[in-house]
Formats: structure tokens, sequence, C-alpha cells
């Protein structure tokens, strides 16, 4: 095994709630893919290999715990028609379904993994991928298949809309017995869209306990266009997270920062749709912990950039730089359960990325500048 010591960091954030979190003047040593030191640059250890980072800063790799990547076809007119203020009625899920069920395995691969791509790039090292636009057993499974081939973090949404022309109650018994079956194999994590219009509180119990007795972790899309009862649902059955959080109740903020649910905000979904974006501060202040996660989507977040979704907590949702950096590493590592990413300290995996700039504030200082200059993992 061959020792790395990366010096010359201007700044090193951590990311560690437990240590250091912000050290001047750093140095870091990786071994076989983890870190195992961390420090002041004038007291490092020998190793075998250096790299110079010029005075840059490193942090962890970003976690976007949140993101549907296997899809196909494209919904740009839905898109420019909101921005044009117009209204738009056809089309919608619908259109993405109907082009990723026509796809053959090979593309919705190659596009799933073109994204990944482009997500570390941006300094993303660890990604979730959702199913939700099969929408049938065969097509849940094969998305599944698909994503568990690329990142270790997989959900299975079944539950994402039941189909046009399906009965709701015939499509949960589908999602909960045939369905799951098929896809449980495949995934680590099941979630429900909690909002009208979707699954209601009575289907998102039933959905997500199938789930759990199938042995899959429970995360749920949570008050995205209303006040609902999913952040509660999370809560009562111990999801991992609960995503969006955009209309909550005082009682939903004190049943977050009470519990280990994890409030991911998804800010890119308000951006693309001009809707009300997520009161962090809120949360943040009752003792919520809270995510930052990209929503990667073709319909209301088709961004794969958690840099310009830190830019945007920070103008738009009331959230510190350091607030930000901090949601988009170890509380998306938070938001998956993971002690493994999201923070550089002895143990964790090597995965980080390196700032062409003094200090994470200028991913929010500076937004929309590709500041990432390398990453690692």
């Amino acid at each position: 095994m061959t020792a790395k010591l990366i010096d010359g960091i201007g700044l090193l954030y951590t990311g560690d709630p437990t240590g250091a979190e912000e050290i001047e003047h750093a140095a870091m040593v990786v071994e076989d893919g983890r870190v195992v030191w961390t420090g002041s640059a004038a007291e490092a250890p020998d190793a075998d290999e250096r790299e110079d980072a010029g005075g840059r800063c490193v942090i962890p790799g970003f976690v976007d715990s949140h993101a549907h990547l296997v899809f196909a076809g494209d919904r740009t007119p839905e898109f420019d028609a909101r921005m044009s203020g117009q209204p738009y009625t056809a089309g919608g899920i619908r259109t993405t379904v109907a082009a990723t069920r026509a796809a053959g395995d090979a593309e919705l691969a190659t596009r799933a993994a073109a994204l990944i791509a482009e997500m570390r790039r941006q300094g993303t090292t660890t990604v979730e991928i959702k199913s939700g636009y099969g929408l049938t057993v065969e097509d849940e499974r094969r998305s599944l298949e698909i994503a568990s081939g690329l990142v270790d973090d997989t959900t299975y949404l079944g539950a994402h809309v039941v189909p046009a022309g399906t009965d709701a109650d015939d499509y949960v018994r589908l999602v909960t017995g045939e369905m799951l079956a098929a896809c449980a194999p495949y995934a680590k994590w099941v979630d429900v869209f909690c909002e009208r219009g979707a699954f209601d509180g009575d289907q998102t119990r039933e959905i997500l306990r199938a789930g759990i007795k199938a042995g899959l972790q429970p995360r749920v899309h949570a008050n995205q266009l209303t006040e609902g009862p999913g952040v509660r649902i999370a809560v009562e059955l111990g999801a991992a997270s609960a995503d969006h959080c955009t209309h909550l109740s005082d009682a939903d903020v004190e049943a977050l920062a009470a519990s280990d649910t994890v409030a991911t905000l998804l800010p890119g979904a308000e951006f693309s749709t001009r809707s009300p974006y997520p009161d962090a501060r809120r949360l943040i202040d009752a003792g919520a912990t809270v995510a930052i996660a990209t929503d990667c989507n073709p319909g209301s977040s088709f961004t794969s950039s958690m840099p310009f979704c830190i830019a945007l907590a920070v103008r738009e949702m009331r959230m510190t730089p350091l607030e930000a950096v901090r949601a988009a590493t170890y509380g998306g590592a938070r938001a998956l359960r993971r002690d493994d990413v999201g923070v550089l300290r002895p143990g964790s995996r090597a995965d980080y990325a390196v700032l062409d700039a003094p200090s994470y504030v200028h991913l929010a200082y500076r937004p929309g500048v590709p500041l990432v200059t390398s990453v690692s993992s």
C-alpha cells in the first residue's frame, strides 16, 4: 500500500463534527483509499508520495442523497412553458415514463453514467439514485438493476405517482406486492411521494411498512407542494430522511428536530418551478439536521450541480456558507446513514474535492464558476 501526502492545503474543511472542522495550512495523508491522518502541514508525517494543493481549499466530496437519474427523453418544452408563464398541462412525468419504458437498458445506463460523471466533475463523489420512471414491475426492476450497477445507494420509488388510467388501490397493491418483490434485491431504500395528487398518508404508511418488511430502509418525499402528513410519517417510521420539506408546520419542525430523520432540502426544484424555497434557517435554529441535494431529474430540477444548490441555499434559504457546505457533505451522508463519506477524518473514504479557491465560501461567493479543479475517490 502506498501512502500519499496532500500538503500545501490553504484550508482543509474536514466536515468532522467531532473534531477540527476546519484546519488552515493543512495536510492530509491517504492510503488504500482511506484518510489516515489530517492536521497542520508543519506536523505532517512522511509518506511515499506527495501532492501539492498549491494553497487551495480541500473539502469532502459532495454527497448527493436525492437524484432521479435513470430516465430517457427530454422535457424542455415543459420548462420553457413554465418559464414563459404559460400553463402546461400535457406531458409532465407521463412523458418521461413513456420515454423510459421505450428505452433500452444500454441507453438508460449510458445516460445515467453520463450524469454521474457530470456530477463528479462538480465535486460529487457519492450519489443516491431512485427509480420511479418505470411504474411497471419490469421497468422499475430494470431501472434499479441499472442504478445498482452504478452506485451503492439505490431507492425503490415505485410509489412516485399512480399511472394514468390505473386505480390507486390496485396500484398500491402492486407496489407493495409483485413490484416490491422484483425490486427489493436491487434496492437499499424505499421511498414514497406523499403528496396530494400522489399518495396519501395511509397509502404512504402501507408502502413504507411493506418495504421495511422486505428489508428496505425508508425515506419520504414529504411536504413539497403543501403541508401534509409526510414529515410526521417519516419521523414515525424512523425514515433516514424527509425530502423537500418546503411547507412545514411547527409540529413538523419540532418532530424533525427531536428525531434522527434528516430534512433534505432540494433548492433546484424551487428554482426550476418558481416555487417558495424551504426555510432552512427555521430548521437549523430548531436543531434539525439538514442536507442539500440536487433532486436531479428531467422535469422539476434538471441540475447535477451541488455547488449551484449550495449557492441557492445561501442566497435563498438563509443558510451560511458553512451550513450549506456542511449540508452538502456531512448532511447528505447522514441522510444516507453513512459515516464513511461526507467527512475527511481518519478511517473515512478519501473522497475529496480540490477547489481553485482559498475557501469553501467561494462556492456561494462565486456562483456558477467551475471551482472544482480535481476530485479523488
